[in-house]
């Protein structure tokens, strides 16, 4: 897998949930923050204003997409004088947004005009979260622009219209493009962002083709004994040009960022599967399964079969 791919089906987990809402002038509607979740708002008809707590108002109209990575409050009303009314859900919730679970909803406010939304969220878990993650801003607004992201548009119509209409197999779909549209947001933000230019961060990383190369590299394979001098070739460079060049864009030596990707991965494969420890171990890049654990502890803080245990659907009443 890439490593944007890698990133999503790494760090997302349960069920994502999400809605085609209809509201009618005046409304208001507060999300509440919900730690641990990421959320979207898609304005598929009309217009309104996103609210955010700390900062000015912005006018969203149709084919806007806004991407909430962290979880942040927030409002969505007609006129920033709207009143609000409760979270759609609280920070106590298991489910975010429980209120807009995979459904079309009409939200009667006033008889003015109507706004039409594609809302939702992802569950993420914090204990894996990759570090492109939390590089994100609090809020990502990608307006519409005729012509451009025709793949995002697709997927947005393709998800409105299972929510507005199901049918046969939409419990299956509706995840899927769920996925979809997170993974065309995080490549057309990591694209075109305006400050991709800059010098560090994985922005440019991912816009660096001998880093990308490299990192690549490891996410297609972590079991092969990789060295830095291995991983520069892959990226067209010599040892210590490239060395320098992937701690400046990603925050870490090549061998550091190699051990924690083998480790979350060991850590999902000892949460999804029965393999033996010693055939993780080796999934992983490691002939001794005690030197895998060892790695392993000092990375999670405690042996892998603890952390089977204790991540086992078991241990979560699954």
């Amino acid at each position: 897998m890439d490593v944007l791919s890698d990133v999503v089906a790494v760090t997302r987990t349960g069920r994502p949930r999400s809605a085609h809402v209809r509201w009618h002038a005046p409304w208001g509607q507060e999300f509440a923050s919900v730690p641990g979740s990421a959320g979207f708002q898609v304005i598929l008809q009309g217009s309104c204003w996103l609210l955010p707590p700390h900062a000015e108002p912005i006018q969203l109209g149709t084919g806007d997409v806004v991407f909430l990575p962290h979880g942040s409050g927030h409002t969505l009303a007609d006129s920033p004088e709207s009143l609000a009314t409760a979270p759609a859900c609280g920070p106590d919730d298991h489910q975010p947004y429980d209120a807009y679970a995979s459904d079309s909803v009409d939200r009667s406010g006033g008889g003015g005009p109507v706004t039409v939304v594609l809302c939702g969220a992802y569950q993420l878990d914090p204990s894996r979260t990759h570090p492109l993650l939390l590089t994100l801003p609090d809020l990502i607004h990608l307006p519409a622009h005729p012509g451009r992201h025709p793949e995002l548009r697709s997927a947005v119509r393709l998800l409105a219209a299972e929510l507005e209409s199901p049918h046969l197999g939409t419990d299956a779909i509706v995840p899927a493009l769920l996925d979809t549209l997170l993974l065309y947001i995080l490549r057309i933000w990591f694209k075109e962002r305006p400050d991709r230019g800059g010098i560090t961060g994985w922005a440019a990383a991912l816009n660096d083709p001998p880093v990308t190369a490299a990192l690549h590299a490891i996410h297609r394979d972590p079991a092969t004994p990789w060295t830095v001098a291995k991983l520069a070739a892959e990226g067209g460079l010599s040892r210590a040009p490239f060395a320098r060049r992937f701690a400046l864009l990603v925050g870490q030596p090549p061998l550091g960022y190699l051990t924690w990707w083998r480790m979350t991965t060991a850590a999902r494969l000892l949460r999804a599967s029965d393999a033996p420890l010693r055939t993780i171990a080796a999934q992983v890049g490691y002939t001794s399964e005690f030197a895998f654990a060892n790695a392993f502890k000092r990375t999670h803080g405690t042996a892998p079969g603890g952390y089977r245990r204790s991540n086992s659907p078991a241990a979560y009443g699954r």
